[in-house]
């Protein structure tokens, strides 16, 4: 037995189903453990794409996500999408072959200071040095993931942990007590022997698994008397709903209940998009600025007054405002609330639910933020006939494709403007069916996020809305979904060039340096990689390339759309700082 079936063992225990990974010799033992107890070892072409098809996992599922990496640039080559990961609040564990124990800082090969550069971007970092080692590191790892704000933590795993204890004598060249030679080789003898007999103190067969549970944050009563109050009083409620609010997958039923008895207009970001289905009287939209502008509370639920709130100034000073958030900092960035509540939104708001009334005298302003949705949606639909330059318009694209999807699709979002615009256009049919990156903005996590979201639904139909620009990050993932039998549909918008850079950098530039690429052929890519390929040029053809590309998925092949859009003016003046 090695420590690599040791690690497996607590993996299996927590409930994981996938590692995800790409190959080396650092961590082979983990990989062929996995396979052999069941687990779905699934390969990846770069090591971003296992990260990110971990923090899928984990955000639809709620069990943090496993990737395992090798040393030195398999590590590196992670650091973005855990970073991405942090900012997201996305609980995952990532395992990461190292030097042996005892060659570390003597040039062993891919040996960096590992720790530090992950401690950064991540919640705890662990390293095991001996077998005695592995299971209360995994325990305290997955308590840390899962724990306050959930995150990514990093298990450094040297390589000489993870190989059975024979072979790691004989990777050290241990001789035992008869080894002959001077008394400078008798020497590093002894110390390489009394080094490996403590790395192997522990017993393997002793070494069970555990189960972490989520910690239960507890609501205070006085907390819920203060919000009651807030709400009794209000008669121009908004209310926001973000992703930390999504911790408990299994429970989202539970969290839209509440949300419908509490009778507050809402707002979905992130994870949250899709609570109430497709169309519900209280889920708004559009114009949010406009609506906050004339709220009288409003209740921030798992999201920060960072940048998509204008840091806190979309928020009158006239208004109360209520903000529930794991995160104290989050609590306080930018806005001091009214009422500040440390604790697990999705578990308040239920909490708060709970004996509910209608508050009298609230139609008038549901009236005008029906209103609002109105004006924006009359808009859009202006905007979807306008001619594009003689390509498709991609606002019209993409209500075909929302029509289009099924009530199980999952849509995970990957760009600038195309993606933007599917914000905007994209109806989720329900919660944890959207995946984008996040606060960081990240680009490239379309290939790693696709591979998790299938693989953690299978019976889902899954997207990735892929701008032009975004699409060559990950691409190459194709040859991942090919290869493990996770079909997605692909829907590239080809409009040649980093539209929502030259947008703005062109008006106040008047320069479009590194801002325009090719209509190049990803779909012929796309073939290249094991997929199949679908060529998208003409407004008429929507429907039909879409049938065709539903059709070659549910016979088992990634499919990717190359639509050929043109320009508008659909998101003119949506910089952010």
């Amino acid at each position: 037995m090695d420590g690599g079936t040791i690690i497996v063992r607590a993996l299996k225990a927590q409930g994981i189903q996938f590692i995800y990974t790409l190959c080396g010799g650092h961590i082979s033992p983990l990989l062929v453990a996995g396979k052999a107890a069941g687990l779905r070892v699934v390969d990846v072409r770069h090591e971003s794409a296992a990260v990110f098809a971990a923090d899928a996992t984990a955000r639809i599922t709620g069990i943090p996500g496993v990737a395992a990496v090798t040393a030195g640039p398999g590590i590196t080559n992670t650091v973005t999408a855990v970073k991405n990961a942090q900012m997201a609040q996305s609980p995952l564990i990532l395992l990461g072959g190292a030097a042996a124990t005892v060659l570390k800082g003597r040039g062993s090969l891919q040996d960096i200071d590992q720790r530090a550069l992950l401690a950064p971007v991540v919640k705890r970092v662990f390293t095991i040095k001996k077998n005695c080692d592995i299971m209360p590191v995994m325990e305290h790892a997955f308590k840390a993931a899962v724990s306050g704000v959930p995150g990514p933590v990093f298990v450094e795993c040297p390589i000489d942990t993870l190989y059975a204890e024979d072979l790691v004598r004989a990777m050290y060249g241990v001789k035992g007590a008869d080894a002959g030679g001077g008394l400078r080789e008798r020497l590093l003898d002894w110390y390489l022997r009394r080094h490996v007999d403590r790395m192997f103190a522990c017993t393997f067969d002793d070494m069970q698994g555990f189960k972490v549970a989520q910690e239960a944050t507890g609501v205070k009563s006085s907390h819920m008397n203060k919000a009651r109050a807030l709400l009794a009083r209000s008669q121009r409620p908004v209310m926001i709903i973000g992703s930390q609010a999504m911790l408990h997958p299994d429970k989202a039923h539970l969290l839209a209940q509440a949300v419908r008895a509490l009778g507050i207009p809402v707002y979905l970001a992130g994870m949250a998009r899709g609570l109430l289905g497709v169309e519900h009287p209280l889920q708004m939209r559009h114009r949010r600025g406009d609506a906050l502008k004339r709220a009288d509370l409003v209740i921030l639920a798992g999201m920060p007054s960072d940048f998509r709130l204008d840091y806190g100034r979309d928020i009158p000073h006239t208004a109360r405002l209520l903000s529930i958030n794991r995160s104290r900092r989050d609590l306080y960035l930018n806005r001091r609330p009214d009422l500040a509540v440390n604790s697990d939104p999705f578990l308040f708001l239920c909490a708060l639910a709970h004996d509910a009334h209608p508050v009298p005298g609230r139609d008038e302003w549901m009236e005008f933020l029906a209103g609002l949705q109105a004006e924006r949606e009359a808009q859009i639909d202006s905007m979807a006939r306008l001619d594009a330059g003689g390509f498709i318009n991609p606002v019209q694209l993409l209500r075909k494709v929302n029509e289009f999807m099924t009530d199980g699709s999952v849509l995970v979002v990957d760009g600038g403007d195309f993606a933007a615009t599917a914000a905007y256009t994209l109806r989720p049919r329900a919660p944890l069916t959207w995946l984008d990156p996040g606060v960081f903005g990240t680009l490239g996590i379309g290939g790693g996020f696709a591979v998790g979201a299938k693989l953690a639904r299978p019976g889902s139909e899954v997207w990735i809305v892929y701008g032009d620009g975004a699409c060559a990050y990950s691409l190459h993932e194709f040859d991942t979904l090919a290869r493990h039998g996770a079909p997605v549909i692909a829907l590239v918008g080809n409009d040649a060039g980093w539209t929502q850079i030259a947008r703005d950098q062109v008006a106040y530039l008047h320069d479009d340096v590194a801002t325009r690429l090719a209509r190049t052929d990803y779909h012929i890519v796309a073939e290249g990689f094991g997929g199949k390929g679908l060529l998208l040029k003409k407004a008429s053809e929507i429907t039909r390339v879409l049938r065709e590309a539903r059709r070659l998925c549910r016979k088992g092949y990634p499919v990717l759309i190359n639509a050929h859009i043109g320009a508008t003016e659909f998101r003119k003046g949506s910089l952010s700082m």
